[in-house]
């Protein structure tokens, strides 16, 4: 675990590797023909990178793990210290069991659909991605239920209540669930209704001196600049709706006394993450977080306050008292006060992309790398005749890379509204398609950087922690083959704290 020193030193070093490579971060590949990404490289690198293949492009240059490195040519050392500074400086992700991807976690080894740790009961209408993360997930909740001796668990961000359920039924814990969407409150209350009839027909399933409780399900969004009083009203606690009351009415600060809990979100989006850390620094009856992010360009920045898919100006409402406006990032003044600290929506936004499944994709040489090449073809034209529809969001099927470009081009170009009889020189496509190794190559150098980014995102959050007088820890919980936004932070409140 590293020390707060350490930490700082980190993300001072990160900050200034990222804003020295925007022109990786901040690039978008369907821009890689209108804007000459290629060209960006140095020519050393561009001539020992052009003719390597798919799978020396994994191990060569995206895979941490990889140590037998054979080089077609000699690699020039700006190239090899980017590599090396890149992998360095990211967080470790856990070995995992997949080695291409397409491995299962050793709980599925007997049944692909099945985990072999849950129960049947915790598995029905419960995806393998998510069955292994609760599954998980709810052991170590449980462990930190055990060390701070608190039962009451809420589940933030609960959708369906699959967590919830395996928390209170399988691990015998008290668990409000809240949710923002109405229809998974009540999917979710017809699954926790299903579970109980089938306890019922099973009833030595039940322990009769210590029945499980059973979960409370709250419709209700989390705002980010709500105070923590509002949000545990929002919980709607009996025994502690009378103390926000009191709280709320105080004179002189000192909260009466009331059952505490521990707040977890799995893969909570965007600045709902955040939210929920500052609730567990203020609140002071949040005892424990385990917080596993995702959706990364969600969060809330200066220059990006309301980011794409959310709603709303959140940045007047993001304030302690006559503080600064907050955000979801920064959080900590560490990283505010760092030169180059900024990250923008695309870094973000890769940030949250599956390093591992694309270097499956390479070493299988899979059909569906042409994605990019086809896109930023496509690109080049529809700019020419409508700059205005630059990087239109362009859905032209799941398997849209295995049909022939033109074929691919009349749909894409339908769908931005273009007529799909567009003249599109042949000779010029194909002079384009020819560069597709360049394309998956730039690419793979975009993705390299990804897991840095995440690293400094989430350690603005460990620093944000640590100002407030509270240790953390990252936990490389699920296997980043099989759950790629695997880190969950977690953090406990002791008597000292």
């Amino acid at each position: 675990m590293l020390t707060c020193e350490q930490q700082k030193s980190l993300a001072t070093t990160i900050s200034h590797f990222l804003s020295e490579n925007r022109r990786f971060t901040d690039s978008f590949i369907i821009d890689f023909f209108t804007e000459d990404l290629w060209g960006k490289l140095p020519e050393s690198w561009r001539s020992v990178l052009d003719d390597l293949t798919y799978p020396q492009v994994a191990d060569l240059l995206l895979d941490p793990s990889h140590t037998q490195r054979r080089y077609p040519s000699v690699w020039p050392l700006t190239l090899l210290a980017h590599r090396s500074a890149a992998h360095a400086l990211a967080f470790p992700r856990g070995s995992g069991s997949k080695t291409c991807g397409r491995d299962t976690p050793e709980e599925f080894l007997k049944n692909q659909s099945q985990s072999s740790l849950l129960e049947h009961i915790f598995r029905k209408h419960v995806k393998p991605k998510k069955q292994h993360e609760i599954c998980r997930l709810g052991a170590l909740v449980k462990r930190l239920s055990e060390e701070t001796k608190v039962s009451r668990v809420v589940d933030v961000g609960s959708g369906q209540g699959h967590l919830t359920r395996f928390l209170s039924f399988g691990l015998r814990l008290s668990v409000t669930a809240i949710e923002a969407d109405s229809a998974l409150v009540a999917t979710a209350t017809k699954f926790d209704e299903e579970l109980c009839r089938t306890l019922v027909k099973r009833q030595n399933s039940w322990n009769t001196t210590a029945p499980p409780s059973l979960p409370r399900h709250v419709a209700g969004l989390v705002k980010p600049g709500a105070s923590w009083e509002v949000f545990v009203q929002q919980l709607d606690f009996e025994d502690t709706r009378e103390h926000c009351n009191k709280r709320l009415r105080s004179s002189d600060g000192h909260p009466p006394a009331s059952p505490d809990f521990l707040l977890t979100g799995l893969h909570a989006c965007g600045d709902l993450s955040t939210t929920l850390l500052r609730h567990f620094v203020h609140c002071p009856h949040v005892r424990g977080i385990t917080s596993v992010a995702c959706c990364y360009m969600k969060v809330t920045t200066v220059d990006d306050p309301v980011p794409p898919g959310t709603v709303g100006a959140p940045q007047t409402s993001h304030r302690d008292s006559d503080g600064p406006p907050q955000f979801g990032y920064p959080m900590s003044s560490w990283i505010r006060s760092l030169p180059g600290h900024q990250l923008s929506y695309r870094s973000r936004e890769a940030a949250c992309h599956a390093v591992e499944d694309y270097l499956c994709k390479l070493r299988e040489q899979s059909a569906i790398l042409r994605a990019h090449a086809y896109r930023a073809t496509l690109e080049a034209f529809i700019r020419e005749v409508r700059p205005d529809l630059s990087r239109a969001g362009i859905q032209a099927g799941r398997k849209s890379h295995l049909l022939p470009f033109m074929e691919y081009a009349r749909l894409g170009l339908a769908r931005v509204g273009l007529s799909p009889d567009l003249p599109l020189d042949p000779q010029r496509v194909e002079s384009m398609l020819r560069r597709q190794n360049r394309v998956v190559v730039f690419y793979t150098l975009c993705l390299l950087l990804s897991p840095v980014v995440e690293t400094l995102v989430l350690l603005d959050r460990m620093l944000f922690l640590q100002e407030h007088g509270f240790q953390s820890q990252l936990v490389p919980l699920f296997d980043p083959g099989f759950s790629p936004r695997n880190l969950v932070l977690v953090a406990v409140k002791t008597a000292a704290s």
